[in-house]
C-alpha cells in the first residue's frame, strides 16, 4: 500500500517535470538562448486625426479667401455705387442742360401769353389755358405739347362721311380731354361734308383735291408734326407724311411771316367767333379761339387782328378754322368758349386731344 507522501511525491513530479526539463535545458544552452522583447509604444493610427487636421486647414484658407473675396466685393460695390451716382448726375446734367433751350424758348412763349390759368399734363400732353383780351375782342388760347403723335387725333361726326356732331359729344364718346372744330364744310341733303381734302388715318376720304382758290389743307404728320398749306399734287402732300387733316380758308402766317388776306375774308364778315391753329420752332401748338355774340360783323376779331396776335405770339404757321358758330373749344368735358349760336354747332371735323 503506496502512503500519501508518495503519492504527493509522485504528482510533484509529473506536474513540475517540463518546467524543470525547460529549466535545465537552458542552463545546458548557456547565454546562448535568451529572450528578448522590444518595447514599443502602444499607438493605435485610424487617420482621423491627419483628415481632420488637412480639413481643417482647408476651411481655414477657406475663410480667409471669403474674407478677401467679400472685402473686395464691398469694394467693387462702393466703386460701382460712386460710379453709378457719378454717371447719374452727369446724365442728369446733361439733360438739364439739353432741356435748357427748350425751357428758355418755352419761357419766351409763355412770357407773352401771360401765367396759365389751367394746366393739363400727362406723359403724352401738356395743355395750358390762357385768356386773351387785347381790348377789342375776348378769346382763350391753348398751347398744346404732343409728347406722342397719337395724342392729337381727327374725327369725324358720328364717324360717318357726311355725319355731323358737336365738339363737345366728339370728346366725350372718344374720351378727349380737349378738342376743338377743324376744317369747313358744305351742307347736301340734310347731311354736312368737309370741304375739300381731307385725311383720316392715314388715307383720303373720297379723293385728293389740287387747293384751289383760299383753300389750303392742314393737320399733322404721322411724327406729330403739324404741316399744312396749299398742294398742287397728291404727291406733293404726300411727301409730308400725312396722318390726318382737313381744309378751309386762309392762311394766315408761313414761316413766321404774314401772308396776304383776300380782300374776300377782310370783311365777309368783318369781325367774328374765331378758331385757328399755329406751331411753334418746337412743334408746340397753339391754337385760339375767338368770342363772338353772333356773325354779322359786329363782335369777334377780324382775320388781320387773329393774324397780328398769332404774330406777336411768336408762331410760325398759322391756318384760320371754320369760324363763326361753328369755333369750339372744349376742355375737360366742359365748354370753354361761348358760342355765337348759344350753344355749340354740330360740325362734319373736329380736332381731339388726349391724355
Amino acid at each position: 500500500m503506496m502512503t500519501p507522501i508518495k503519492q504527493i511525491n509522485r504528482f510533484f513530479l509529473l506536474a513540475t517535470g517540463p518546467f524543470l526539463g525547460l529549466l535545465i535545458a537552458m542552463l545546458i544552452s548557456g547565454p546562448g538562448l535568451h529572450l528578448h522583447q522590444e518595447t514599443r509604444p502602444f499607438t493605435v493610427d485610424t487617420g482621423i486625426p491627419a483628415a481632420t487636421t488637412a480639413i481643417s486647414a482647408q476651411l481655414d484658407q477657406a475663410e480667409q479667401d471669403a474674407k478677401v473675396t467679400i472685402t473686395s466685393i464691398k469694394k467693387t460695390a462702393e466703386l460701382y455705387n460712386k460710379t453709378t451716382s457719378t454717371m447719374s448726375k452727369i446724365v442728369q446734367t446733361s439733360q438739364n442742360a439739353a432741356k435748357r433751350p427748350e425751357i428758355i424758348y418755352n419761357h419766351k412763349i409763355t412770357s407773352k401769353l401771360g401765367s396759365p390759368y389751367k394746366t393739363i399734363e400727362s406723359d403724352r400732353i401738356r395743355i395750358e389755358l390762357f385768356t386773351v383780351n387785347p381790348g377789342s375782342y375776348r378769346g382763350y388760347a391753348m398751347k398744346v405739347k404732343l409728347k406722342s403723335p397719337d395724342a392729337m387725333k381727327m374725327t369725324l361726326g358720328k364717324d360717318k362721311l357726311g355725319g355731323a356732331e358737336t365738339t363737345l359729344a366728339a370728346a366725350k364718346r372718344y374720351g378727349a380731354v380737349a378738342g376743338i372744330n377743324a376744317g369747313g364744310f358744305a351742307d347736301s341733303e340734310k347731311e354736312r361734308y368737309p370741304l375739300s381734302t381731307t385725311m383720316l388715318n392715314g388715307k383720303y376720304l373720297g379723293s385728293f383735291e389740287p387747293s384751289y382758290k383760299d383753300l389750303f389743307f392742314v393737320g399733322l404728320n404721322k411724327s406729330g408734326k403739324l404741316i399744312g398749306g396749299k398742294f398742287s399734287s397728291q404727291e406733293q402732300l404726300d411727301r409730308l407724311n400725312p396722318e390726318f387733316g382737313a381744309s378751309f380758308v386762309p392762311i394766315l402766317l408761313k414761316n413766321g411771316q404774314k401772308q396776304e388776306i383776300p380782300a374776300k375774308w377782310k370783311t365777309s364778315p368783318l369781325r367774328a367767333p374765331r378758331t385757328a391753329i399755329g406751331n411753334y420752332k418746337d412743334d408746340q401748338l397753339l391754337i385760339i379761339v375767338v368770342d363772338g355774340y353772333n356773325e354779322k360783323g359786329g363782335s369777334g376779331a377780324t382775320l388781320e387782328e387773329l393774324q397780328g396776335r398769332l404774330y406777336k405770339l411768336g408762331v410760325q404757321d398759322a391756318y384760320n378754322l371754320d369760324g363763326g358758330g361753328s369755333s369750339s373749344l372744349v376742355v375737360n368735358g366742359k365748354i370753354v368758349n361761348h358760342p355765337s349760336d348759344g350753344q355749340l354747332r354740330p360740325v362734319p371735323t373736329h380736332f381731339l386731344f388726349f391724355k
